[in-house]
């Protein structure tokens, strides 16, 4: 029998790898809950449109090498399962396991002698070695060794996704020696770049790593430029300059840190450390977050402050944020700081609207917010510049 996959979680991430899987000559069987997802792909539609290069090989495999299905009973021929669903937090900042324990438990229900599962999604340190193994076992009635279990973290960047599993490095590690072994020489299959590392858990903390870095990076960015203003100094210029060196490399400073990713991963090293009573060792990712998180109220009080400052009647000033994804360039809104932004300079009692390029007044208006083009606006602030403008009468 040849390699059969399954790729259980169709979003931005898991989607576009089922598709590259197959596109590499694999038959690949995703698994959604979402009807509406599974009917398009197996129409040969891709419901994300705005990932490049994804419309053409959905069109070309959905349906066909690419099926895709509601019920995880369809993927019973699979032989190695990947699960890339998400992971997000509680009001209290505790992971909400729901959706990995039911795709695992779901796997487990099918698993045989031999199998691989290899967990994507990001999770915290031990997750794989402990969590899941036991979900799968108690499903299986199996035991590790009967079959391979791996973890290697997603990388994706939304809008790239297929760049990045073409060229960036990616790793695997199992949670015993043949595990790892195995889940290398089959990643090997069709991802060009790939490293074997000594465990599941040092897999699991390498994305965290990343995901980390870039929020303290980012606070410290929004350190600078904050620091910048309260002394009269352009930011922009003295990053400029401070970057010359390659040993050097200030990020951009913004509205805070959006999306389901980075803002998340803090967490699940945070609370390791809490639970074992070490919060010594996370201060600065405490700071970092608080930091980030604070930068909505420090841009609210500067557009409030220019508008005071510029109208005599600053309540009847109609306000556009331009720009309210999480990132520019993209639709997604998930975790976005602009939009919280927006409701913030909202219940502050202005006239608050949004626009983005990318997303429609439509979706606008659903999340019970109000559409208007920045040239309609008397002050616009533009998210991706962080410049506040008045626009001429």
């Amino acid at each position: 029998m040849g390699v059969v996959f399954s790729v259980f979680g169709l979003g931005r991430a898991g989607l576009p790898l089922a598709a590259y899987i197959s596109s590499k000559g694999y038959k690949v069987i995703g698994i959604d809950p979402n009807k509406r997802i599974v009917d398009m792909v197996n129409k040969g539609v891709n419901p994300y449109p705005d990932e490049p290069g994804l419309d053409e090989l959905i069109e070309k495999l959905g349906g066909k090498e690419l099926i895709a299905s509601t019920s995880y009973k369809d993927a019973a021929e699979a032989n190695v399962h990947i699960i890339i669903v998400p992971l997000g937090l509680d009001e209290e900042k505790r992971p909400v396991y729901k959706y990995l324990e039911a795709a695992v438990r779901n796997v487990g229900k099918i698993l045989k002698k031999g199998d691989l599962v290899v967990i994507e999604t990001t999770v915290p340190p031990f997750t794989t070695e402990r969590l899941v193994k036991d979900w799968l076992e108690e499903e299986s009635g199996l035991k590790l060794g009967e079959y391979y279990l791996a973890h290697s973290p997603e990388r994706i960047i939304t809008g790239k996704v297929f760049e990045v599993l073409e060229t960036y490095p990616k790793v695997v590690g199992g949670v015993d020696k043949a595990s790892g072994e195995y889940a290398y020489k089959i990643y090997k299959l069709f991802i060009k770049d790939i490293h074997l590392v000594s465990s599941a858990r040092v897999a699991e903390i390498t994305k965290l790593m990343e995901g980390i870095y870039r929020d303290v990076n980012i606070a410290l960015a929004n350190l600078f430029y904050m620091m910048c203003e309260e002394l009269g100094i352009d930011f922009f210029e003295a990053r400029e300059h401070a970057n010359h060196h390659k040993h050097t490399h200030i990020l951009l400073p913004s509205t805070g840190v959006g999306g389901h990713c980075i803002p998340v991963y803090p967490w699940f090293i945070i609370n390791e450390f809490t639970s074992r009573g070490q919060e010594g060792l996370v201060k600065l990712l405490l700071e970092s977050r608080r930091i980030n998180d604070g930068m909505v109220e420090y841009w609210a009080d500067k557009i409030e402050e220019y508008i005071g400052s510029s109208s005599d009647n600053p309540n009847k000033m109609k306000i556009c944020i331009k720009g309210i994804a999480f990132k520019p360039g993209v639709s997604i809104i998930s975790g976005s700081r602009n939009i919280v932004l927006a409701k913030t300079l909202m219940d502050r009692g202005l006239d608050v609207y949004v626009y983005d390029d990318n997303i429609s007044k439509e979706v606008v208006e659903s999340m019970g917010l109000r559409w208007l083009e920045p040239a309609k606006a008397d002050v616009v602030f533009d998210t991706a510049s962080l410049k506040i403008y008045r626009n001429k009468v």
